[in-house]
């Protein structure tokens, strides 16, 4: 029996005790309620153990976009399972080029790198790893449309394409991560779920990763996916893609997807 499968059964159990809810969440009301067009959100939210689906957004929530930094969380996977690194400490020396985000122009560990969204870094994974394999690997979590493009899109198919993903398929990856139904090691998705983890409760613990992508026929697109297991709950795994149109709409992206979580228990203490 796997760690997530004995997660699973015991966290299924204590959903018999877990308080009831009187009325399902309106996701669309809680998008409009915390600053954002429901029209321009997409959200998925899954519960594992018994299937509960919350949603808004109607045919987006299958529409591809570029992963942007959500695809740190792959990209992570294949770093560990190749032995690129060992764990999240892996050090990564700053070439001393000024970016334009701030954090990005220092010394960094893959923990931060993965915290922070340091582009250069995982651009310096792909490269090391190497176009077959990160090609190959890619393939195997049949991740979105599997779609690397060629050798010169190394360091940007997640970026700006010819990677896509929906919120539907990016739930449908992280789902089988959670239940270790992906080709990796349980040592690997231990060290992943370090370098994941966004914060923690009393009764539950967050894992996530936020994206910025460009989208040639429209407006940027803002990410926010991962998951919360919560003792007394269950396992809420969720993706979110919203519209940028200014800084505000970027900040959006957790205070939603946390305002819905929220709403259907995944912080229940």
């Amino acid at each position: 029996m796997t760690i997530a499968t004995r997660t699973i059964l015991v966290c299924s159990a204590l959903l018999l005790q877990a308080p009831a809810f009187s009325a399902e969440p309106d996701i669309a009301g809680i998008i409009a309620a915390n600053g954002a067009d429901p029209e321009a959100v997409a959200l998925l939210i899954v519960r594992l153990e018994d299937g509960s689906e919350w949603f808004s957004g109607a045919a987006r929530i299958d529409t591809r976009y570029p992963p942007a930094s959500t695809s740190k969380i792959p990209h992570t996977l294949i770093a560990l399972e190749t032995g690129f690194a060992e764990n999240g400490d892996m050090f990564f020396k700053w070439d001393g080029k000024s970016r334009f985000v701030r954090e990005w122009n220092r010394d960094q560990t893959l923990t931060t790198a993965y915290q922070h969204s340091v582009v250069w870094v995982y651009q310096a994974i792909t490269q090391a790893i190497g176009f077959e394999a990160m090609t190959s690997w890619i393939g195997k979590f049949d991740y979105g449309n599997n779609d690397t493009g060629n050798e010169d899109d190394l360091t940007s198919y997640w970026l700006v394409g010819p990677l896509q993903i929906s919120a539907r398929e990016q739930v449908d990856f992280l789902q089988r991560l959670v239940q270790e139904e992906l080709p990796v090691s349980t040592e690997t998705l231990q060290e992943a779920k370090t370098i994941m983890q966004a914060d923690t409760g009393n009764n539950w613990a967050l894992y996530a990763k936020t994206g910025w992508g460009l989208d040639e026929s429209g407006p940027d697109i803002g990410w926010y996916v991962g998951w919360v297991e919560n003792s007394l709950t269950g396992t809420y795994v969720f993706a979110l893609n919203l519209d940028v149109l200014n800084d505000d709409d970027l900040a959006k992206r957790k205070t939603v997807a946390r305002a819905a979580l929220e709403a259907v228990g995944a912080f229940s203490q």
